[in-house]
């Protein structure tokens, strides 16, 4: 997903999706009440008036870096479900897809785990129940290839392994991307999959 919401940017980066990206970056590293406007506008080189042309204020700028993510998100995880050969091969390309997507969005990785709570009441219920339907996909998977599991034990596993997978702002740099992405991809099979088929 992320490759494709990657593509989609390098080829239609707009004014707009640069102050955006300028935004979550800030945030990510500063925190949401540690960034204002006219922060966002300097390192954006942007007027004041030119920014509000584009966003309302930094609660559009947040819920324009979160909604999106959460849809591709969903829209990733079906498609990789629905073209999966059987249950395995789907838990495996969910993975992967994910890890991917932590890797090259740790600002976004960030912002999700420390400020979706400062988005305003509806948009924050719809980027929850995208969440919720998310996670669901990987539920169904590990029920099927888990079948002693029930649901509610596989959406324990299931955020078990969102921690684990969405640790990517945290990382240092001793260990290039090739290898955090497999040493990540490795590790949440191991924890889905259990013992039994480790």
């Amino acid at each position: 997903m992320t490759s494709e919401l990657g593509t989609r940017t390098a080829v239609r980066r707009s004014r707009r999706d640069e102050i955006l990206a300028v935004a979550v970056g800030l945030f990510a590293a500063r925190g949401y009440h540690g960034v204002s406007m006219d922060d966002i506008g300097g390192a954006a080189g942007v007027t004041g008036p030119a920014l509000y042309h584009h966003f309302a204020g930094k609660e559009a700028m947040l819920a324009a870096a979160l909604a999106p993510v959460s849809e591709a998100l969903l829209a990733g995880g079906r498609q990789r479900v629905g073209a999966a050969a059987d249950p395995a091969a789907a838990l495996a390309a969910l993975v992967e897809f994910h890890v991917d997507f932590a890797l090259r969005n740790p600002a976004v990785i960030a912002l999700h785990l420390h400020e979706l709570d400062r988005l305003p009441e509806e948009p924050r219920r719809e980027i929850r129940r995208l969440q919720r339907q998310y996670v669901e996909q990987w539920v169904g998977v590990l029920v099927a290839v888990r079948p002693r599991l029930r649901a509610e034990e596989a959406r324990v596993l299931a955020h078990a392994a969102f921690g684990l997978m969405n640790s990517t702002p945290y990382h240092g740099g001793e260990v290039d991307a090739v290898g955090r992405s497999a040493l990540l991809r490795d590790a949440a099979l191991r924890a889905l999959r259990g013992p039994e088929q480790v």
